[in-house]
């Protein structure tokens, strides 16, 4: 069994949660998790992930039963791609939307295998014996830097322009999301979040947390969240867990937002 939980929180200084997500199952018995995180100012970034979160739900609830992984790949490349044809025409069509656009981080499973698209920084994190294991790359600045050796890895984490992306959803016509296959043993999980946790909460932290098999995932969850918090806060905190309970692969959600 797949067991899902959801989560998000405004943080300490932000007025308005421009982070949206959603996990659960889609009509044919996929599982799907989205987290987007909108940027463009108040109204702007929250439109944007909420245009790329319902549009990227909405194709893949259509999804037929018992499609073929390459077919899986295809469907959600397609989906974030007319995502990104969503919020670039709203963004045209309406001035106090100029510019806005939205990081995007969605994975869809059959059974316990399938795929992770993304766009920006919003991550995605394998969590196995308590490690947790990045799967997405950052499309932003800094990490362009450190990869082409021009700044450091302690650099890298408390660089002034760290939140500058060179990729995004719905500022351009075109844009492309990176694809990775993922497959889920029993007792591991898949973690997708916002940069509001992953800039506050270290990757060893989130390990630690997201693998005690001893709590709920709701439990979990939480205490994630109030570690982003207790760090600062200062960005809405979104997180989404998608766990391999054994047996057989049926997805199961709780969900919340505070």
């Amino acid at each position: 069994m797949i067991r899902t939980v959801q989560a998000s929180d405004i943080g300490r200084v932000r007025t308005v949660n421009e982070d949206s997500v959603w996990i659960g199952a889609t009509r044919h018995g996929y599982t799907l998790g989205i987290i987007a995180d909108g940027m463009g100012g108040h109204l702007a970034g929250d439109t944007a992930s909420r245009l790329a979160l319902e549009t990227v739900r909405d194709i893949l609830d259509q999804l037929q039963p018992d499609l073929p992984e390459a077919e899986l790949k295809e469907a959600l490349t397609a989906a974030i791609m007319e995502a990104n044809n969503t919020v670039h025409r709203e963004a045209q069509s309406d001035e106090k939307f100029h510019n806005m656009g939205t990081t995007i981080v969605a994975a869809l499973l059959k059974g316990s295998a399938g795929y992770i698209g993304h766009i920006g920084d919003s991550r995605a994190y394998l969590i196995q014996n308590g490690e947790a294991k990045q799967l997405t790359e950052d499309h932003t600045l800094v990490n362009e830097l450190f990869k082409n050796g021009q700044i450091s890895l302690e650099e890298l984490d408390n660089h002034p322009r760290r939140n500058v992306l060179t990729r995004a959803l719905g500022t351009d016509t075109v844009v492309s999301a990176d694809l990775a296959s993922v497959t889920l043993a029993i007792g591991e999980l898949l973690l997708l979040c916002s940069d509001g946790l992953s800039n506050y909460v270290s990757q060893e932290h989130l390990g630690k947390v997201a693998g005690i098999n001893e709590i709920s995932l709701e439990e979990r969850a939480e205490r994630l969240l109030q570690l982003a918090l207790l760090a600062g806060g200062s960005d809405n905190i979104s997180v989404a867990m998608l766990e391999h309970q054994g047996e057989a692969a049926v997805p199961e959600t709780k969900e919340w937002e505070r």
